[in-house]
């Protein structure tokens, strides 16, 4: 995080000049519909320029930028990588195509199937996991329900947003505890409450993409309930100080609620019968992947990460002075990673479906009654590994570039020179912005948890001097920080990578317009309640 705030003048000019990158990055992927490989890379490439001619930018910033950039891709693309295996592994046994045969049967229609798969079991995900993992395993059963690939990425990345502070086992919330200094029992409260907001916001997305206004009322009252239970559920757990397992402790209170009313609901509609066996089996991957996340973030988690990759970088200077102070880069952990839980998960479940694939083959031409699907004979890992690789490329370098471009903006100032353009003489109106100067964070570096790392301090300082409440501003901070992670055009990569024939550039304008208008309600209340 950078110390001395020594930036050029805060002028338009200057103010579109520090934007020129984010704005050619919007413009090629939605406006002129390019891949985020080749936007990333073109935003990449305006940083550089603008930072060096602009900003004062010499050759070691870069470097050290350059440097930055390769580990927090990696700790991006760890993820991906293993998501796409985890993808690949259960497509190829024939699970996802089960999901959307079963999934009928427990909840009937669309827009409920939605809200239970995007809305309610991906802010279960995200509770444990992190960087967009929820949204590339979503995304593929959503596809496999009958919904389109950009409205199935869209809906896994809005679902799941609302979890992300508290998600991660807490780790975006400790990042603005140890940034500000504020203690969580006083950022808890009023954090848990606009995230709670957030979420019904969130699932009225999900909604609404299902099937618009006839889905909003058909299951509004639904998720009206659900977003009560769950933003309930997490505003207790969290004010308790189990800020860990907040949203992991509220998705799992509204994935068992959900499970319990539609379970109940199916059998008093007429209909295929509900079969949680069949169901079960088919999902068995993502319960393995649950259970093996527990483990490794809670039982094994000190232990798994004793190895990690890591380097220490030297502080920085631009010509005006703006300085970055010698620190170490972001640590990947190889072993305790959220990548690294994902390619236990994958391995574990191909031994399972080797398996079954040899006892069906064993009994062939009878029926297993407790399957809701045969392994198929083609199954083999030199299928699944071709297809995986295949999917890394496209991913892998637009993640890079983009993260390349983001931290070169950050080294520079020109990120902070954006935040500042947004609280600048904003006066009483603050309140109002600030979710959208943590959104910024998020969108430039994919993580809310970077977000309150660089902004945390200046929403805290700025609330001090204009005499508004600390502890909610922050707490506009890390929600404005949750749903703009989700249009982050690095995280829009995350919920593309598993599903095939996906507009990037028309997903991350959807989730774009949902993420903003969420924001915008935020504020809203942010301004309001100050």
């Amino acid at each position: 995080m950078s110390t001395e705030l020594s930036l050029p003048p805060l002028t338009l000019f200057n103010i579109l000049l520090a934007a020129l990158p984010v704005l050619a990055v919007l413009y090629l992927m939605v406006g002129r519909h390019w891949g985020g490989s080749q936007a990333g890379v073109a935003g990449w490439a305006t940083a550089v320029l603008v930072s060096v001619i602009f900003f004062g930018a010499g050759g070691k910033l870069l470097l050290v930028a350059w440097g930055k950039s390769v580990l927090l891709a990696l700790f991006v693309l760890y993820v991906i990588w293993m998501a796409l295996l985890l993808y690949h592994t259960v497509n190829e046994a024939g699970a996802i195509e089960a999901i959307g045969r079963e999934m009928p049967a427990l909840a009937q229609d669309k827009p409920a199937q939605a809200l239970l798969v995007a809305w309610i079991f991906g802010s279960f995900l995200q509770g444990a996991t992190g960087f967009g993992v929820p949204a590339a395993v979503v995304a593929p059963l959503l596809v496999g329900m009958g919904f389109a690939p950009n409205t199935a990425v869209t809906m896994g990345l809005l679902g799941h947003a609302w979890a992300v502070t508290f998600g991660s086992l807490g780790s975006s919330f400790l990042s603005l505890m140890a940034t500000t200094g504020e203690p969580g029992a006083i950022l808890a409260g009023p954090a848990a409450i606009l995230l709670a907001v957030s979420g019904l916001g969130c699932g009225l997305g999900v909604l609404w993409l299902a099937g618009g206004k006839t889905a909003v009322r058909q299951r509004g009252l639904f998720l009206l309930a659900m977003a009560a239970i769950m933003g309930a559920a997490q505003w207790a757990i969290a004010r308790a100080g189990l800020w860990t397992v907040a949203a992991f402790g509220a998705g799992f209170v509204g994935l068992l609620a959900a499970i319990l009313y539609f379970t109940r609901l199916s059998n008093e509609q007429p209909g295929e019968a509900f079969n949680l066996r069949r169901l079960v089996h088919a999902f068995y991957p993502y319960l393995l992947l649950i259970v093996i996340i527990v483990l490794g973030r809670i039982v094994f988690k000190e232990w798994l990460n004793g190895v990690a990759i890591n380097f220490d970088f030297p502080g920085v200077v631009t010509g005006y002075g703006w300085r970055t102070p010698t620190g170490p880069g972001r640590a990947v952990s190889l072993f305790g990673h959220a990548g690294a839980l994902l390619l236990y998960t994958s391995l574990l479940v191909f031994a399972w479906y080797r398996w079954e694939k040899g006892r069906n083959q064993r009994a062939e031409g009878r029926s297993l009654s407790h399957s809701s699907f045969l392994v198929p004979h083609t199954y083999n890992g030199r299928t699944i590994w071709r297809k995986t690789l295949k999917g890394w490329v496209k991913p892998t370098i637009g993640v890079y570039s983009l993260v390349a471009m983001a931290l070169t903006m950050q080294h520079a100032g020109m990120t902070q020179l954006l935040a500042e353009a947004l609280s600048a003489n904003t006066g009483p109106i603050f309140p109002l912005l600030s979710p959208f100067i943590g959104a910024l964070g998020a969108f430039m570096t994919g993580s809310n948890t970077n977000s309150n790392v660089v902004f945390g301090q200046l929403q805290q300082g700025t609330a001090v001097v204009l005499n508004l409440s600390v502890p909610l501003i922050l707490a506009a901070q890390t929600a404005g920080g949750a749903i703009g992670s989700l249009f982050a055009p690095a995280k829009v990569l995350v919920g593309a990578s598993t599903v095939e024939g996906v507009d990037e550039g028309e997903v991350l304008k959807l989730a774009t317009l949902y993420g903003l208008a969420i924001i915008l309600i935020i504020g809203m209340v942010s301004w309001v309640v100050n």
